[in-house]
């Protein structure tokens, strides 16, 4: 209560400073290694050696989404577990992922080696490059497994309470890597060998930092019993690091596509297929650094404006996104200046010897494609300030819609502009994107200033006390009066029955408003549905919930009804867990008698909430929702709720 106090209390500029840098840093940090390589590849071996290395980079992005499927997921459901209060399966779970990681690394080398030249040819390298990618290569993916796997770590490790201990284990591995690259490539005179080692090393030693950890674990431990294969362990993690994963294949997806679009356009320009793709790797890489510090800056701002949203200071809010917003152009704009201005100094770092047309090329490249990173970077903030509010229904597709629309538009405008299309599909795409992302802030900036500044219920007026004595959790298929015959049941026994009262004590408790803790397992669409379940937001909510649930369980016997109380309260002797079904039929009708639809909108009524409830179920429990197996009493209600109602009251005088 005391750090949340002072989330709503501390004057706002100064909470942003502290949050944000260690974020911004950590970014930084994780994108070193490509970037180092970059310029002492570019000075020591040349631009064909930047186009080798932008080869290779694909592939490891495609590891690093891995390691983030694994790491940031099981970072989501080692918080979820610690807010449960339940963290004994979390060693196994731990294990598990990062056994997961390990043999994603290895399937990367087997691909690897398998396909050979093949698979780099198809990223754009060609008879000049081939070589220099496949030296490169051929060491950066000996490390992979163990590299992803202290990827998958360093996640594990924020989320145990220790960011500080993760940056550090980062902070070497980029440390020696930087040292490293010139001691390789100019002492040593290993070339692109150099930098590779120089890499990989820098991974290793950051592997066995992380790796040591596991000895002073917080929260969780690790045993050498838990490294045992197990899908039981493994499959509540997955879809938490779904969110993540998915950044990372549109990152792969648009490197992939703009590699072979510049070596086909590159092919038939005066700059051959050679120039263009190793001017691209320069400018991407100073596109990451603007981007990282960017989001850096966003993400250390999420904390301060989830918080007071949920407490309903709304002002605190705008303040907090509006000095979001001041930094980011601050940032892009010197950025953008100094691009435009002097862009041959940021090229010749990257080395300097691909002659005239490199330097024509790497110019009008870093001209074009970063001349509106300022919208690309308040598009990503924008995205990530709606995802912090609660709103990841928009947050989600807005968070990947200018890789797609860059994709998109890669692909379409070369046909008519040549090479130089692929450079400008990227403003024209931030345009789009942020046009888009600005009318939906807009909407939700409009009912911040209209929103009542109330705070939420006390919790005096929501625990009703009751006698000792069974607690009954009622889970229902939409359309069969599930929640009428809880509340029929609770009269017949006379006891409190609890529905709302679980939303309010829920918001109570996160600081998030009861319309969103209300429509977390709401119809959400099917195909955006596993990513928003993941979001921090719904993670937050998802904990005060349960929490409200134990409450609500500790006042004595009582109904609940949904909201996974069944296997929230799963450890506890005194509850009896009840589904209530029906025939669909017999469904239809009802959602036509209580909400007015059609036979048709009532069919995909109950689809669509069905569907939302059980991914909602799954999301926190790994188990299936509805499954017999998992309650005392399944009940059809087609019988009649009363009759229903009547009948799972004499279940319960028969215990």
């Amino acid at each position: 209560m005391e750090e949340n106090n002072y989330l709503g209390q501390e004057r706002v500029g100064k909470l942003l400073l502290q949050f944000a840098i260690p974020s911004t840093l950590a970014l930084i940090i994780s994108c070193l290694y490509n970037i180092v390589d970059q310029i002492f590849v570019g000075n020591g071996i040349g631009y064909l050696g930047n186009a080798a290395t932008g080869i290779v980079f694909p592939i490891t992005v495609v590891g690093w989404g891995a390691s983030v499927l694994f790491g940031d997921g099981m970072a989501t459901f080692l918080s979820l577990s610690q807010g449960r209060g339940d963290t004994s399966t979390a060693g196994r779970s731990a294990a598990n992922s990062i056994l997961g990681s390990f043999a994603s690394g290895v399937v990367i080398i087997a691909v690897c080696y398998a396909f050979g030249d093949s698979i780099l040819y198809t990223l754009g390298a060609t008879e000049a490059t081939i070589a220099l990618a496949r030296d490169y290569g051929s060491i950066i993916f000996i490390m992979m497994p163990l590299a992803l796997v202290q990827n998958t770590l360093a996640s594990i490790i924020r989320a145990d309470g220790s960011p500080k201990y993760s940056m550090a284990a980062m902070m070497v591995g980029a440390v020696i890597n930087m040292i490293g690259d010139p001691v390789a490539i100019f002492v040593l005179d290993l070339g692109i060998k150099g930098a590779a080692y120089a890499t990989i090393f820098g991974q290793f030693v950051s592997f066995l930092v992380c790796i040591a950890y596991l000895r002073r674990s917080r929260v969780f431990r690790v045993k050498a019993s838990d490294f045992v294969p197990s899908w039981k362990y493994l499959k509540p993690v997955l879809p938490l690091g779904c969110g993540s994963f998915l950044t990372q294949l549109c990152i792969v997806a648009t490197t992939i596509v703009n590699n072979i679009l510049l070596k086909s356009y590159g092919e038939q320009s005066i700059y051959g297929p050679d120039i263009p793709l190793s001017a691209f790797v320069v400018i991407i890489k100073l596109f990451q650094i603007i981007l990282n510090i960017a989001c850096g800056i966003t993400a250390g701002a999420l904390p301060i404006m989830g918080y007071n949203y949920g407490a309903r200071l709304y002002s605190r809010v705008k303040e907090t996104f509006r000095l979001v917003v001041l930094s980011t152009l601050t940032v892009c704009i010197i950025a953008t200046v100094l691009f435009e201005s002097i862009p041959m100094v940021f090229v010749r770092m990257f080395g300097s010897d691909g002659g005239e047309l490199y330097s024509n090329f790497a110019v009008g490249c870093l001209r074009i494609y970063l001349s509106l990173v300022t919208f690309t970077c308040l598009q990503k903030a924008c995205a990530m300030f709606l995802q912090s509010i609660g709103h990841a229904k928009a947050a989600v597709p807005l968070s990947v819609l200018r890789d797609i629309l860059l994709i998109v538009l890669a692909i379409v405008m070369p046909i008519q502009m040549g090479i130089m299309g692929i450079l400008w599909s990227a403003p024209a795409a931030d345009i789009i994107a942020i046009v888009i992302t600005a009318a939906v802030v807009a909407q939700v900036w409009k009912h911040l200033s209209q929103a009542d500044a109330a705070g939420p219920e006390t919790a005096g007026t929501l625990l009703q006390e009751s006698r000792p004595g069974v607690i009954i959790t009622i889970a229902r298929e939409h359309g069969t009066a599930g929640k009428r015959i809880g509340q029929m049941v609770a009269e017949k026994l006379g006891v409190p029955c609890n529905y709302k009262e679980m939303t309010a004590l829920a918001a109570q408790k996160s600081g998030l408003t009861k319309e969103f803790i209300s429509g977390i397992n709401s119809d959400e669409n099917a195909v955006m549905r596993e990513l928003y379940l993941s979001t921090s937001a719904v993670r937050q909510a998802v904990i005060a919930q349960e929490k409200a649930i134990h409450m609500i369980a500790d006042q004595g016997s009582c109904v609940i009804i949904g909201r996974a109380a069944d296997y929230v309260l799963r450890d506890r002797k005194d509850v009896v867990r009840i589904f209530i079904h029906a025939p669909k039929t017999y469904r239809v009708q009802k959602v036509m008698e209580m909400y007015g639809d059609t036979e048709v909108e009532g069919q995909k009524s109950i689809t669509r909430s069905d569907a939302a409830r059980s991914a909602y179920y799954k999301s926190i429990s790994g188990r299936e929702w509805g499954d017999a197996r998992q309650y005392e009493l399944t009940v059809d209600s087609s019988i009649g709720p009363e009759k229903t109602a009547a009948l799972i009251c004499d279940y319960i005088g028969q215990r």
